[in-house]
């Protein structure tokens, strides 16, 4: 399309190499390109990660550590679906992890990114110097006619740590490998602006 990944793989949904492929090929047929966007958490049906990082890394809270040292470890996923690219139809392939790159590239903020920087930062001194301990701020966020709306509240630690909040699997195509408009919609005020 033009305007982003022609293949977006979310944990949500159970990853199939052979549909992967299928995806690429089909893709790749029509416009001799594809960019395929991917989750460190995509994982096939029994649970296992495509990752393959067969490392005892785990996060604070007894969790696979995908990216980090635990890719460092072992095979990161762009790598190991590049090679499985390759492999099958014998294609250029560049296999890229954000990383570091994705982290410090402040000057691609938006002006949400920063508008809400400021925001967490501003309410997390404010309730620090009013006394609150364990509590995470945390957003609330209204989309509507009236456009993006965003403020700030106080949520206690033990509704959010260890909690993973996932992408509604209604926001994921039937297929399992892109997005559809509701994910869009959600997303867009996110990216709206240039961070001055």
């Amino acid at each position: 399309t033009g305007c982003g990944p022609d293949l977006v793989y979310l944990p949500e949904t159970d990853f199939d190499m052979e549909r992967f492929l299928a995806d690429v090929k089909a893709v790749y047929d029509q416009s001799g390109n594809c960019l395929v966007a991917v989750s460190e958490g995509i994982h096939y049906a029994d649970g296992t990660f495509v990752s393959e990082a067969k490392t005892s890394a785990t996060d604070g809270f007894g969790h696979a550590q995908l990216g980090g040292l635990a890719s460092m470890l072992a095979e990161t996923v762009a790598s190991h679906l590049a090679s499985a690219v390759k492999e099958a139809f014998g294609v250029k392939v560049r296999g890229i992890e954000l990383s570091l790159l994705q982290r410090c590239g402040a000057h691609l903020d938006s002006e949400t990114d920063a508008e809400e920087a400021l925001l967490a930062g501003s309410a997390a001194v404010q309730a620090a110097v009013e006394g609150f301990t364990d509590k995470m701020v945390a957003f609330r966020c209204t989309r509507g006619e009236d456009g993006y709306r965003c403020e700030t509240i106080l949520e206690p630690l033990d509704i959010v740590a260890n909690f993973e909040k996932k992408v509604p699997r209604e926001w994921i195509n039937e297929a399992g490998n892109g997005v559809n408009q509701q994910f869009i919609d959600y997303v867009l005020p996110l990216i709206q602006g240039d961070a001055k």
